[in-house]
């Protein structure tokens, strides 16, 4: 099974540059879309086109903003919006899946915003989803999260991590609550299979960053620990354009 994330930027203009190419190719089971940015209504010729999927969108209140969305082949036993509390369920930022193996998390986690402003409510995201996490893992449940996490968890997830320690991706604070998840039994499964290699997921438009490959890892796998011995390999598609991010994949053996 293959299970393949994409922060979008903006789910119009990729299908109008004919961004979804790829999928052709690496022909995701399940595909996790983040900052969607549109209702499912206005892209039909995206649901056109890939008619063997089934789809479920989860669009912000505000217009234009945030959003999840998820393709799947394979019906889930349950699908589901939000966290159940108001503050982050009107921005649209998740969506949970069921499969009899696993839940999955789709995921668009909060940026810091200019000056850190949005942190804390950031910070709270992060908390309020963990304890859900809990609740699975405490009734046996295996979960993998997925999305966009906006934190880049170590130095070598990112390019410039020393100019960086005061900006919101990779203040301390957020650092830490990575580190608060794999202590809740799970696993960075792309830092655990390949512990030394250096891959980015991310590249700001505003500096020209992707050329020159100054780029951030920000777009995970959170595996239960109890499923890490399923997973074969995760692959990030840095060669897909389109977004400012790229999509990443995890393969899971059968």
């Amino acid at each position: 099974m293959r299970i393949t994330t994409w922060n979008v930027n903006g789910i119009r203009a990729v299908v109008n540059k004919d961004g979804f190419r790829w999928m052709d190719e690496v022909k995701p089971d399940i595909l996790g879309l983040q900052e969607i940015k549109a209702k499912p209504q206005q892209v039909p010729q995206f649901l056109r086109e890939h008619l063997e999927y089934q789809s479920f969108w989860n669009s912000a209140e505000r217009p234009g903003y945030s959003g999840t969305a998820v393709l799947f082949k394979k019906e889930p036993l349950s699908i589901q919006a939000g966290l159940g509390m108001e503050e982050f369920d009107n921005e649209g930022r998740t969506i949970r899946i069921e499969y009899p193996e696993f839940f999955l998390y789709v995921i668009y986690f909060p940026n810091g915003g200019p000056e850190n402003r949005r942190v804390p409510y950031k910070l709270e995201f992060y908390a309020r989803l963990l304890e859900l996490c809990d609740e699975h893992h405490a009734k046996g449940e295996n979960v993998i999260l997925t999305g966009d996490f906006n934190t880049a968890h170590n130095e070598i997830d990112l390019a410039n991590p020393k100019s960086n320690q005061k900006n919101t991706g990779f203040l301390p604070e957020e650092r830490a609550w990575i580190d608060k998840y794999l202590e809740h039994n799970f696993v960075d499964a792309y830092r655990s299979l390949y512990p030394n290699k250096v891959g980015y997921t991310w590249w700001d438009y505003r500096t020209n960053a992707r050329p020159r490959n100054v780029g951030w890892r920000l777009d995970y796998f959170l595996v239960s620990t109890e499923l890490m011995p399923r997973v074969k390999a995760v692959e990030i598609h840095d060669d897909v354009m389109g977004s400012d991010h790229c999509p990443v994949s995890l393969i899971l053996r059968d």
